[in-house]
């Protein structure tokens, strides 16, 4: 007998995770998860966007339009964000995986970290001034990030299964 053939690549994998930790989000509009990993392939951090801790998703507003205080923008953690406070060790020379291309913010925290590589699905900000700015750090930095190409479109996690 031989192995299996239909076995997920590494960066399918690390991109299930991210994926996997989108679903913890509470957020209505946007759910987005994050995964740190290690140039030997060890997870270090995982997050996704929501409030700090401490902070209720009952007692904070999750609209995305009027005035600014009343909306999640100034309270919500991206996911990026998340997964490099909840890591584990140093992040120097990691990839992050993560669901939607990061924001300037995220892409700071990124930097700062010492995360050389960005793996993401969506770039659907593409072109808005966020994006510019954070493409431009990362460019400036060094910071490598690509699209991932998959052969696969989606994947089930059955709880069933023995």
């Amino acid at each position: 007998m031989g192995k299996r053939n239909d076995y997920i690549d590494w960066d399918e994998y690390f991109m299930g995770v991210a994926i996997l930790s989108s679903k913890r989000s509470k957020d209505p509009g946007t759910q987005v998860g994050a995964c740190i990993v290690t140039p030997d392939k060890r997870i270090v951090g995982v997050g996704y966007n929501g409030f700090p801790m401490g902070c209720s998703d009952d007692d904070f507003p999750w609209d995305r339009e009027g005035d600014f205080l009343d909306t999640k923008y100034p309270f919500v953690c991206h996911a990026e964000m998340n997964a490099i406070l909840n890591s584990i060790k140093s992040l120097k020379g990691c990839t992050i995986y993560v669901d939607l291309f990061p924001c300037n913010e995220c892409a700071k925290s990124i930097i700062q970290s010492g995360i050389r590589e960005i793996v993401y699905l969506s770039d659907k900000y593409s072109g808005t001034p966020s994006d510019i700015a954070s493409k431009k750090m990362l460019d400036a930095a060094g910071v490598n990030y690509r699209k991932l190409k998959s052969e696969i479109d989606h994947l089930v996690l059955d709880f069933r299964k023995n």
